[in-house]
């Protein structure tokens, strides 16, 4: 169930025998030559879609800007600072759970956005401590990657050359889910280098195409197709077991 195809009506009769609501996050960013902008949101989104298709999932409207300051020198990447996506979570959270929602699942295709969600829960936590939020309240965030199988199943299928970004697993799940703007270009060297990430200058010097160890010429549709298959399987197991995660008893 999408809630931002739904109606209001259908939201409040979905809350009376499920709590628990599914948001894909990821960030508009460069991701290499033939690495589409908008991979890191489009991964969890695309994942997220086809679990719904399979299970009784509530799937929340994208997030699909993130902390991406590092690569502001490639045009078309887009940022927020970590203190406005962190105030941008809270409202987002507040909102769900003003309506009643309890379980608030956050699907993530972005790593450069860990340390910022994380200190938004940090907050949001906080501050219903501050104000009693009764007890179960929860977040949980999961990067798509480390959903059940899906490392081991990339490894498999990506020996060498995934590395770290603008990856041939991520690249082919767009290329699954958007085969009609599949790139093409000569990459050289064929596997990137690797390194820190600090700010945009200093990413663009040491990344000139904007690859981090990885090798995107691997990633292939049939590929996408596997790793979309299994990690929406993952999803619907650990947001079914998120939901029914029992509530302490009161001490």
């Amino acid at each position: 169930m999408l809630l931002a195809k739904s109606t209001w009506p259908e939201i409040e009769a979905h809350l009376a025998r499920s709590k628990t609501v599914v948001v894909p996050i990821g960030s508009n960013e460069q991701h290499g030559p033939t690495g589409l902008l908008g991979t890191d949101w489009m991964c969890p989104e695309i994942i997220a879609h086809s679990a719904h298709a399979d299970g009784e999932l509530l799937i929340a409207p994208t997030f699909a800007v993130g902390m991406a300051q590092h690569h502001l020198g490639f045009p078309g990447s887009i940022s927020l600072r970590p203190t406005t996506m962190i105030a941008a979570i809270r409202d987002w959270t507040v909102s769900l759970a003003a309506h009643g929602f309890e379980r608030i699942y956050f699907l993530n295709g972005h790593g450069g956005n860990v340390a910022t969600i994380e200190a938004a829960f940090s907050e949001i936590y906080a501050e219903a401590s501050y104000l009693g939020r009764p007890r179960g309240f929860a977040l949980k965030l999961r990067n798509w990657w480390e959903l059940p199988g899906v490392l081991r199943l990339c490894a498999n299928l990506f020996p060498e050359g995934h590395g770290s970004h603008a990856t041939p697993s991520e690249i082919a799940i767009t290329q699954y889910a958007y085969p009609d703007a599949i790139k093409a270009a000569n990459y050289a060297p064929r596997i990137a280098p690797t390194g820190p990430i600090r700010e945009a200058a200093d990413f663009r010097a040491r990344y000139p195409d904007g690859r981090m160890g990885s090798d995107p010429g691997q990633a292939s549709p049939e590929k996408g197709a596997e790793i979309v298959a299994l990690a929406a399987k993952g999803l619907v197991e650990e947001v079914r077991a998120f939901a029914t995660e029992p509530t302490p008893a009161r001490s």
